[in-house]
């Protein structure tokens, strides 16, 4: 006897429930790696999640799921299930048609390689070592080779890795859009350069403690509406956000003892990632599409969080005497007007995650530009550290005097996460125009931040972009919250207008 669609519909929910319990479980054996397990466990670890990853794997691409992904895909069934459920196997036969396609031993293969190049990363960034980590680069580099040919090129083979991360995305359109960045921004930054009221950061180079440092960073997630119940703040070498399920995301910042910005604006930037992860609707629970649309869009929201929020003046004069409670005489001769200009300097940098919010998006360049030359024209390993350097030259005037500042900066490559790096800036640009939108929409937006009434904001962001998950592509999201499609003027008229007033231009 057939099945009813009601049974292959709850046989289906079935199986990513299943799918999604040995995620949960990997995510946990990940967020260990990388916040303190012991390095002699590394090895065994690293097989332990192959093998879990193995099994997921093969649930995710069995016969049986795609027997029940084509009977709910019949005209006649997919018309009676829900908006979501017709989501929910729309998302999945994307995902399922491209894994089917890798073979089972070279996913696992995969994932052994990738979870141990992570932490070989960790200790070659550690001691500066490039050659350390090249031999895990060269192989993730060759497995993401194969995995595009098995996947099928798309205009190029980087547009292939690019849709991973944001549907749609095309190289076109981004050389476009980086170039018209690009030729807007660096007249604004020789400008900068040029202004003589360049704000004074030196106090910023003090011995900052580290408790203090927690304190406040524990403080300001409270006040953005992190849920403690729900989530919890780690310390790791790379700031980053993992979403367990929309009960459990976890964070983590990094303390530098001389730097009390390093963790204050990573912490806030993960929290970012963190708000959109927990108010996720609950109908989405233990569903592929309880995560964020797509990483520019998650990006949006802790660039949104971390810059138009937390580097704004409003949110400096309601927390700034906060700030000065944690370090009792450090901050006595900084007014808020000085603490809230040298926050917001604008100078070129080595690091991506220190980096201003305007010269922030040709840290993005480079690393887009680099991975187009490995995927587009073949770049090797061992070519990339004298590429990062010049790159840096070219477009910053800096040039990084070791590879741990250079090219083993981010945690990325080691991750296999090539086609990543766009959506940083793509994030700035949805978070420009959602806060466009939202001071339109909220007449007294300033004022909320001013009077540190941050939860107004968070509920408007979550009927708008957060509750949604995966249920709404990036398109509907941005032109659900604003009114149109991305618009990276609004990124540009941002900064323009907030850095012609920090340096009087």
């Amino acid at each position: 006897m057939a099945a009813t669609y009601e049974q292959s519909l709850q046989t289906f929910k079935d199986k990513m429930k299943q799918i999604k319990s040995y995620e949960e479980a990997l995510a946990v054996l990940y967020w260990d790696l990388r916040t303190g397990a012991p390095r002699k466990g590394m090895d065994m670890r690293s097989e332990a999640i192959g093998v879990l990853s193995a099994e997921s794997f093969k649930l995710a691409t069995s016969k049986e799921l795609g027997e029940l992904l084509s009977k709910l895909e019949e005209k006649e069934v997919n018309g009676q299930l829900s908006d979501l459920d017709r989501r929910l196997v729309a998302e999945t036969r994307k995902d399922y048609d491209r894994s089917v396609l890798i073979p089972p031993k070279l996913y696992q293969e995969y994932v052994v390689l990738t979870s141990q190049s992570e932490s070989a990363w960790e200790e070659a960034k550690e001691n500066g070592d490039y050659d350390q980590f090249r031999p895990y680069l060269d192989k993730i580099i060759s497995y993401t080779n194969q995995f595009i040919d098995l996947w099928g090129v798309k205009a190029t083979r980087y547009d292939t890795l690019l849709d991973q991360y944001e549907p749609g995305m095309t190289v076109a359109e981004l050389d476009s859009v980086f170039g018209g960045l690009r030729d807007k921004l660096v007249p604004l930054a020789s400008a900068i350069a040029a202004s003589p009221h360049q704000p004074n950061t030196s106090f910023l180079k003090q011995q900052y403690a580290k408790e203090g440092q927690k304190s406040f960073s524990l403080f300001i997630l409270e006040q953005m509406g992190f849920d403690f119940q729900s989530g919890r703040l780690d310390e790791s070498v790379h700031p980053f956000a993992t979403g367990l399920n929309i009960g459990d995301v976890r964070i983590t910042t990094r303390y530098l003892k001389d730097d009390v910005t390093s963790a204050l604006f990573g912490t806030i930037h993960e929290g970012g990632h963190a708000l959109y992860e927990q108010n996720i609707m609950a109908e989405l629970a233990g569903t592929p599409l309880a995560t964020g649309t797509s990483m520019g869009i998650h990006e949006s929201q802790s660039r949104f969080w971390e810059n138009v929020i937390g580097r704004s003046r409003p949110f400096w004069d309601r927390y700034y005497g906060d700030l000065q409670s944690r370090f009792p005489g450090q901050f006595d001769d900084v007014s808020v007007d000085d603490f809230y200009r040298a926050t917001n300097v604008v100078q070129p940098s080595l690091i991506r995650i220190e980096a201003d919010e305007l010269t922030y998006n040709l840290h993005i360049i480079i690393r887009y530009e680099i991975e187009k030359l490995i995927f587009n024209e073949g770049a090797e390993a061992e070519d990339l550290p004298a590429i990062w350097n010049d790159k840096y030259r070219d477009y910053l005037g800096v040039v990084p005097s070791n590879n741990a500042e250079g090219v083993l900066q981010d945690v990325h490559w080691s991750g296999g996460s090539f086609g990543y790096f766009p959506s940083y800036s793509l994030g700035n640009m949805y978070a420009a125009q959602i806060a466009d939108t939202m001071e339109r929409e909220l007449p007294n937006f300033w004022q909320l931040v001013g009077e540190g009434s941050l939860l107004p904001i968070k509920q408007w962001l979550t009927e708008r972009v957060y509750k949604w998950g995966k249920a709404r592509t990036p398109s509907e999201i941005i032109l659900g919250t604003t009114g149109k499609p991305l618009d990276p003027s609004h990124l540009v008229a941002y900064l323009e207008r907030k850095y012609k007033d920090i340096y009087k231009l």
